[in-house]
């Protein structure tokens, strides 16, 4: 049975209130604790190692799959690895995402490695939330791993976000465009005290008249670092556009590398990066309007990262 700390690290990170109606697979410290399959998704548990296989059937509309995990104890070190394979024009929602809640001295850890084969025609949209918090001292740390490989005329629509607590993260996510394929990527990411972030997100447009575009915004504060590495490379005629927004507060570090590479004549690509810290002429703006320095702040950080 789930507590009223799974509930809240459930809505934190699945945005769910309640146990979903659809298909869904509930993991906590390491094992599943509830799942639901519908006629046309299927969730079978993996015979060789720790992780779940998704099945989504082709012509799928509509329907939508949580595989929410949560941690609430400390010196846990849980890695599964998820199969999805998005039948050929589905369009469906995942929504996954971990929260941890640390009460303990010792280090808690999720790695989820998830790969998505999204079929001829499919969209998919993917969200993944990470979230943590506790009173313990134990690090909160994780590391996703995403592989996708998108068919052709596949929509692919990914939402990574890290707005509080966790204090180690390395996501690595790479993903293959066959023809006629199109991926938004927006990644949104906050760190602070002495939290630290690594991203690496690798597109490879294959197919022709591919588009891929990856917009990422992240605020660093107090003494935290964040490092970005996108790669957006260009083997067939194309679009590829890449945009890195940060606001650097504090004694913060943020390094954002941006590399496009072009193997084809018609490969159009674009990248943009850009660090900075918030305008002065907005905390003004806003405090004359009544809002304490500390209270515009919070407002121009929560706008910036929507």
């Amino acid at each position: 049975m789930l507590n009223a700390l799974d509930r809240l690290m459930l809505e934190k990170v699945a945005d769910l209130h309640e146990i979903p109606q659809g298909a869904f697979n509930i993991r906590k410290n390491g094992a599943g604790v509830q799942r639901n399959t519908t006629a046309n998704i299927d969730i079978v548990t993996k015979a060789d190692k720790s992780g779940i296989d998704v099945i989504v059937k082709p012509f799928t509309v509509g329907e939508s799959v949580h595989i929410p995990v949560i941690v609430t104890a400390d010196n846990i070190n849980d890695v599964v690895y998820n199969t999805f394979e998005i039948g050929e024009y589905s369009d469906v929602l995942v929504v996954a995402g971990c929260g941890i809640h640390n009460p303990g001295t010792n280090a808690s850890q999720h790695d989820g490695i998830h790969n998505f084969f999204v079929r001829k025609g499919a969209k998919l949209k993917y969200v993944e939330k990470h979230y943590g918090q506790g009173e313990g001292q134990g690090q909160r740390i994780l590391n996703p791993r995403t592989f996708i490989e998108a068919e052709e005329g596949s929509t692919i629509e990914l939402e990574l976000i890290q707005i509080k607590g966790i204090d180690r993260t390395k996501r690595d996510t790479e993903i293959r465009l066959m023809s006629e394929a199109r991926l938004v990527v927006t990644e949104r990411l906050l760190t602070n005290k002495d939290q630290e972030a690594e991203s690496n997100i690798s597109v490879e447009i294959l197919g022709a008249n591919s588009s891929a575009q990856i917009i990422s915004r992240s605020v660093a504060q107090d003494n935290s670092k964040q490092e970005f590495n996108f790669d957006l490379v260009g083997r067939n005629k194309g679009r590829g556009h890449i945009q890195c927004d940060a606001i650097i507060m504090h004694n913060a570090q943020v390094h954002s590398i941006p590399k496009i590479s072009a193997y084809h004549s018609d490969a159009q690509l674009i990248h943009e990066a850009a660090i900075g810290r918030i305008e002065s002429e907005q905390l003004i703006k806003l405090m004359s309007l009544g809002f304490s320095e500390s209270e515009a702040e919070d407002v121009i950080l929560s706008g910036f990262l929507k």
